[in-house]
């Protein structure tokens, strides 16, 4: 919405922690409305579960689980996909969706293509393609599958300001500056 800002202060006292944050561009319709944040609890999150799989269900749809997320302008998906050795996945993904996996622990195939831990697969957007397959080695693998709709709208980018024209870009810019996005 108008104006978000915010500030990541994670605490944990003990153990690795891992964390993503990604930002969703909205629709040129969407940008000016009013700001929002809702917090998710880990245990809110609906899962899917199949033998040597289970995936964590952040926004959209798999396999009948709706998301804790749902935007029906940009249909975003965003599942944290866990995978025991030799386990595979397949997602359906709509025709014409921006998609991509990243693989944070072991290895994945991703449509017969071998991604390494630390690397991104970006999808093709194939007419013809109706998901993808993921496949584990013999060691655990996790997963991010993110996708969603192409807005078709230009973008304009300034360190974490998102607009679509400049114009609008200096507006927000000055906006802040004043004060005036609260």
């Amino acid at each position: 919405g108008r104006g978000v800002i915010h500030s990541e202060l994670p605490e944990q006292t003990e153990g690795v922690m891992e964390g993503f944050q990604l930002w969703l561009n909205l629709h040129s319709a969407d940008k000016m409305q009013p700001p929002a944040y809702r917090d998710i609890p880990a245990a809110q999150i609906p899962e899917y579960a199949a033998p040597g799989v289970r995936v964590r269900v952040i926004a959209g749809a798999s396999h009948g689980v709706a998301g804790a997320v749902q935007r029906p302008r940009t249909e975003p998906l965003y599942l944290d996909i866990h995978l025991a050795p030799g386990a595979r996945f397949d997602q359906p993904l709509p025709a014409g969706h921006n998609a991509f996996v990243y693989v944070y622990r072991g290895a994945l195939q991703v449509a017969g293509t071998a991604v390494p831990v630390q690397r991104m697969a970006v999808l093709a957007q194939e007419p013809a393609a109706d998901g993808v397959l993921l496949e584990a080695g013999q060691v655990p693998a996790r997963a991010l599958l993110i996708a969603g709709a192409p807005l078709g709208e230009p973008i304009a980018q300034y360190g974490p300001f998102v607009m679509n024209t400049r114009e609008e870009l200096m507006t927000a810019v000055e906006d802040f500056q004043a004060g005036r996005l609260a």
